[in-house]
């Protein structure tokens, strides 16, 4: 009888331990309130942005419905609601520390300093920051911007890479922080800043929401490199494999070219040499 229960002990502690590791931190919050929140940033298209309808739409937020579509299938279900929530350039980090958000959805450069906050998936985009200026009074480089004012999105990796790349040029240009690429995009405008300046892809963005591609000049000049990712919770580990899974399944099966081309195809037909390089490196094997 003793030896019997023993057994029973000894089958029994591994199953309950199974049983309870089945879900865990994010997928355990969807799984109870039935609704996965994804964070966006409002204007930084083709990445993510409202549209006229005022629908949360763009590169990033398409990748993030992808991850959303594979939660479902993880927690058996297909009743989960997709939330879309603004965030800024300044909450955007903490909204994922406090849980408001489960994935950001958006044009996030992936740092080393930032993983100490967040976690972040399989790379989704490169880029490197510019300068977008009026087609009248082009700034074709940094040093174009000697004795000018050039805005910028604060709590950004580039006005840090903006305000190094001045001072080891010595070059004497005035930089304006604003709150998001909209602000900066209205002054200069405006013609209150000779220069925004954003990722390129972003500014890329500005301009064909505006549809006006003959008022600006975009700079060739790259003068950072910009590896974006989504960014999730810090060190929740099955959440994380569930979005790298179905992001590296949109690049093995080439599906992500479609999303490419939906975003991308009026300013390029074809993604970068270093763009497609990036899908087949983040194209992990199951």
């Amino acid at each position: 009888m003793r030896a019997l229960i023993l057994v029973l002990a000894l089958v029994c502690v591994p199953l309950s331990a199974s049983v309870g590791s089945e879900l865990t931190g994010t997928l355990k919050r969807i799984d109870a309130t039935g609704q996965i929140n994804l964070g966006f940033r409002e204007s930084e298209p083709p990445m993510s942005f409202r549209d006229q309808d005022e629908k949360s739409v763009g590169y990033s937020i398409d990748l993030c419905d992808h991850i959303a579509a594979a939660v479902n299938q993880k927690l058996g279900r297909s009743d989960i609601t997709v939330n879309y929530v603004p965030v800024t350039a300044e909450n955007r980090f903490t909204a994922i520390e406090s849980n408001s958000i489960d994935i950001l959805c958006g044009a996030t450069t992936k740092t080393l300093t930032r993983s100490e906050r967040v976690g972040f998936t399989q790379l989704t985009f490169v880029t490197g920051a510019s300068l977008l200026s009026l087609d009248a009074t082009k700034v074709p480089n940094i040093a174009g911007l000697k004795g000018k004012r050039v805005a910028v999105v604060s709590n950004t990796t580039t006005i840090e890479v903006l305000k190094k790349a001045l001072i080891k040029k010595l070059i004497d240009a005035e930089v304006v922080p604003v709150p998001s690429a909209r602000e900066g995009m209205a002054m200069l405008d405006k013609g209150e800043v000779d220069a925004f300046s954003s990722d390129q892809v972003v500014l890329i963005g500005q301009i064909i929401a505006r549809d006006s591609s003959k008022r600006y000049f975009l700079s060739k000049e790259l003068f950072s490199f910009e590896p974006f990712a989504l960014a999730v919770k810090r060190g929740d580990a099955d959440f994380h494999l569930v979005a790298d899974r179905a992001l590296s399944q949109l690049y093995r099966s080439g599906k992500v070219l479609a999303i490419y081309q939906k975003w991308f195809a009026r300013f390029a037909d074809k993604p970068s040499t270093a763009l497609l390089a990036l899908y087949q490196l983040n194209s992990t094997p199951e």
